[in-house]
């Protein structure tokens, strides 16, 4: 059995959003990985058992597109997920999952090798939205796509996805980088707190005119390179963030947040859908703001 690995994501822009049809612009992010492997003891029997119940809901729901005789046959040989990303973070750690186990036991599995089509992009993200709903009650199949295509994807609407070229990493003094908030969240809590807003009338008006439009603005400068328009809309971004999603903001990080945007030296916004986990930092002097957030670890993901 071949181990291909598959790597971390990292959605920059459009968390939320994307399910109310703004942009997002999402990274492969290659120092956390994981693969499928075989083992009997108890390092890999938690994993083994998910990968059951997981199992058990792709043969209900896909009986005809995978390979569900073979899935059982190695999940009695102890088969499970080695994986370093670390789950509840925000980092696609069931996303990887996801993309491994189509990979491996889809029958009519799409090859990307050749390419990669915006109808191929499309079909892919459908399958990956039914399997990992399993995991999240509702899932829009973003984070298994680019685990399993590992490119940067430019999400224009649902149904309009593309590869997108970035710029090149320069040795600057600005930076992206995750903040580590101490403690994983959990998904579908988070999600169900955004749909419940939804439903008040005031919060998808400013959603709309807002939030979207400082996220869209932040991936249209990130893209071209644009330092300036980028940070102009982080810091609106943030503040918007701040004042509308506290709930999935960690409590530890409220004050690291507000700080931020009060001085300037760095904008926070949320990894994934919040409440634990990472959350990520754009800065233009990431020393400085290191000092400022000393009690929390940081790590680099894009230099400029």
């Amino acid at each position: 059995m071949r181990n291909p690995l598959f790597y971390a994501k990292i959605l920059l822009f459009g968390e939320y959003g994307i399910i109310e049809d703004s942009k997002g612009l999402t990274i492969p992010y290659n120092t956390y990985k994981g693969s499928l492997k075989f083992d009997q003891k108890a390092e890999g029997k938690v994993s083994n058992e998910s990968i059951d119940r997981f199992a058990e809901y792709l043969e209900k729901n896909f009986s005809e597109d995978f390979d569900i005789s073979l899935l059982n046959e190695d999940i009695e040989k102890g088969m499970y997920f080695d994986s370093t990303i670390p789950q509840g973070y925000g980092v696609g750690s069931s996303g990887a999952l996801v993309a491994a186990i189509y990979d491996r036991y889809a029958l009519n599995k799409i090859d990307t090798s050749e390419g990669i089509t915006k109808e191929s992009i499309g079909k892919l993200k459908e399958t990956f939205s039914k399997m990992e709903s399993f995991f999240h009650g509702k899932s829009s199949g973003i984070d298994p796509l680019i685990c399993y295509l590992n490119l940067p994807l430019l999400i224009n609407s649902k149904t309009d996805i593309s590869t997108v070229g970035l710029p090149e990493q320069k040795e600057g003094k600005g930076a992206i980088f995750l903040v580590n908030s101490g403690a994983p969240g959990e998904t579908a809590p988070m999600v169900q707190i955004f749909f419940d807003k939804l439903k008040h009338e005031g919060f998808r008006k400013t959603l709309k005119e807002e939030f979207i439009k400082y996220n869209n603005a932040c991936i249209d400068a990130f893209v071209k390179g644009d330092v300036n328009p980028l940070f102009a809309n982080l810091k609106k971004l943030s503040t918007w963030a701040f004042l509308h999603f506290k709930p999935m903001i960690p409590q530890r990080l409220l004050d690291a947040w507000q700080y931020g945007i009060q001085t300037n030296s760095y904008y926070l916004k949320l990894c994934g859908s919040g409440g634990g986990g990472y959350i990520l930092g754009f800065t233009k002097d990431y020393e400085n703001a290191k000092l400022h957030l000393k009690d929390f670890d940081t790590e680099v993901i894009y230099k400029f």
